[in-house]
């Protein structure tokens, strides 16, 4: 089964998010945090998490990029148990048996937008507010296709 884990190619998630998600986490959409949200609410680094960021289930900070690996099932037990934990204590979820089940169908919709994707490929998150809540939508980089030069940082030593 393939996951996403946060990468980071430059210093940028640092800034722009409250709390940026580890390079190497695991990652899901994340989008739930934004389900009560209204336009008063999309400012400053609250609105870049909500714009693009993935959330990462160790940290629980935000990160732009997500790259598709495998997950192990050891490691997707300890996930799910880590996701459904962070449910009870911040979301007030009654009970960890209870969080279990939303857990994994966050982790399942995610194991669904990295399925039949090459190792490696890059992912990327869009959520806008509408009438009807929040929507997402993804975008895939495939392992190749990313260059250099959209993340490079071109100037000049001469000075």
């Amino acid at each position: 089964m393939n996951l996403a884990r946060a990468i980071h190619f430059d210093e940028s998630d640092m800034n722009v998010f409250h709390s940026p998600a580890r390079t190497g986490e695991w990652c899901i959409s994340g989008g739930f945090e934004f389900s009560n949200f209204t336009e008063a609410d999309l400012e400053g680094k609250a609105r870049q998490a909500f714009s693009n960021g993935w959330l990462g289930v160790e940290t629980f900070g935000r990160v732009t990029f997500v790259a598709v690996t495998r997950i192990e099932e050891a490691e997707l037990a300890a996930l799910e148990t880590a996701l459904a934990e962070h449910f009870v204590a911040v979301y007030g979820a009654p009970s960890l048996a209870a969080a279990l089940g939303v857990a994994r169908e966050e982790i399942a919709h995610m194991a669904e937008l990295c399925e039949g994707q090459a190792a490696n490929t890059l992912l990327t998150v869009a959520r806008e507010l509408t009438e009807d809540g929040v929507r997402e939508s993804y975008r895939t980089i495939a392992p190749g296709a990313a260059n250099i030069e959209q993340f490079a940082v071109h100037g000049s030593l001469d000075e």
